[in-house]
């Protein structure tokens, strides 16, 4: 039975793929310089005997073709960058990237889909369809790997029926899976606002237009774009989270730099939500006396998952592993550029457990201390493995 195939390769080759998972974690890198990444995937594509192609300089895709390779054509997607975290964890396969870790569980995907890869190519005699393995770049940082993987074509030759990803939930044991229909993640747009007016001796205030001041004034009436012009049903953010400006006691500064972030769930939200950013700046400084200049880079829409898809593949985990340990998962206000992938073909996007509450094993993502149970790894390639082909 090809489920139990895929649990015995899974079980058989944990160990394997839990090396694969220190290495990448040891040589992390930043979004859009995984070139040591990309060729280290490379290499273990070929030792695998899979064919692929490069895209987007360190994006890699690989081709696998079962018996009857037109019936279906299925992605399964894994992301390869890291994070600027300086790593505190006290193990022996720890950053050797000063100032950068695999804090977002990226090493973990990457693993996940590197076994998988290998198992159903042991087994590509066993199932129909063919399968494309995507290796992403830049999923942490604008504009996301995920579009220009697009732009380039990786939905494309084969044309994808449908894609699928899973990502780490260490607030979830391991063992443990979770979907979600519809709605996942929320879009995500960075706010820059540069505050600027004539700056003074702070013991002179009136001789000057205070930009501390307003751009304080800013920072509270911001506040008002969530809480008082979107429906409170439909669920937003807007957090500013940096706050930057002089650097004395006695001198009132010239400029002030403020950054942010807004998230959504609903793109005509979304956008409308920009505009009026825009207005409240431009009325605080109008009032104030100063120039706002206001800039929103607009990132990831949000992620939806194919009903269909979903309810499906929700069902067929049930069937690896076990009722008990497939979960509804929670709506979340972070963003994924898989996003991208979901809005032009039925996608899925799944959590995987990691955590061990036992063991202490329960930091969150991008956090210095984040790490995982790594019998997950086992179950990340068994459960890639078994969706790719049963669906």
């Amino acid at each position: 039975m090809l489920k139990e195939q895929i649990k015995s390769l899974s079980k058989k080759y944990s160990e394997e793929f839990i090396q694969i998972r220190h290495h990448l974690h040891q040589y992390p890198e930043l979004s859009y310089k995984e070139f040591e990444t990309s060729k280290y995937i490379q290499q273990k594509l070929k030792e695998i005997g899979i064919d692929f192609e490069v895209l987007a300089t360190t994006g890699v895709v690989g081709i696998i073709k079962g018996k009857n390779p037109d019936k279906k054509v299925i992605a399964l997607r894994a992301d390869i960058d890291a994070l600027p975290i300086k790593e505190q964890n006290d193990v022996p396969y720890r950053s050797n990237n000063e100032g950068v870790m695999h804090a977002c569980g990226h090493d973990v995907h990457t693993t996940s889909l590197l076994g998988a890869a290998k198992i159903l190519n042991e087994l590509k005699e066993e199932w129909e369809g063919t399968i494309k393995l995507i290796f992403q770049p830049g999923e942490e940082k604008n504009p996301g790997g995920a579009s220009l993987m697009i732009k380039e074509g990786v939905l494309e030759n084969p044309k994808l029926d449908s894609i699928l990803a899973l990502h780490v939930h260490p607030g979830l044991e391991v063992g443990k899976l979770s979907f979600r229909s519809g709605m996942v993640m929320a879009s995500a747009d960075e706010i820059y606002i540069t505050v600027k007016g004539k700056g003074g001796h702070a013991a002179a205030p009136h001789l000057t237009s205070d930009t501390i001041l307003t751009a304080s004034q800013l920072v509270v009436n911001l506040q008002q774009v969530v809480s008082r012009f979107n429906n409170p049903f439909n669920p937003s953010v807007l957090s500013i989270t940096s706050f930057n400006g002089g650097n004395t006691t006695n001198v009132i500064p010239s400029e002030v730099k403020l950054m942010g972030t807004f998230r959504a769930m609903d793109e005509e939200w979304r956008f409308k939500a920009h505009d009026i950013i825009k207005n409240i700046c431009k009325k605080t400084g109008e009032i104030s006396g100063v120039d706002m200049d206001v800039e929103i880079d607009v990132g990831y829409p949000f992620v939806v998952n194919n009903a269909e898809l979903t309810n499906m593949a929700k069902r067929k985990a049930a069937e690896f592993a076990g009722e008990e340990n497939v979960e509804e998962t929670e709506m979340r206000m972070g963003a994924e550029d898989f996003a991208f992938y979901s809005h032009l073909i039925p996608a899925c996007f799944f959590r995987l457990g990691v955590g061990n509450a036992k063991n202490n094993i329960t930091s969150g993502v991008h956090t210095p201390t984040f790490n995982i149970d790594e019998s997950a790894i086992e179950n990340g390639m068994g459960i890639m493995a078994w969706l790719a082909v049963s669906l």
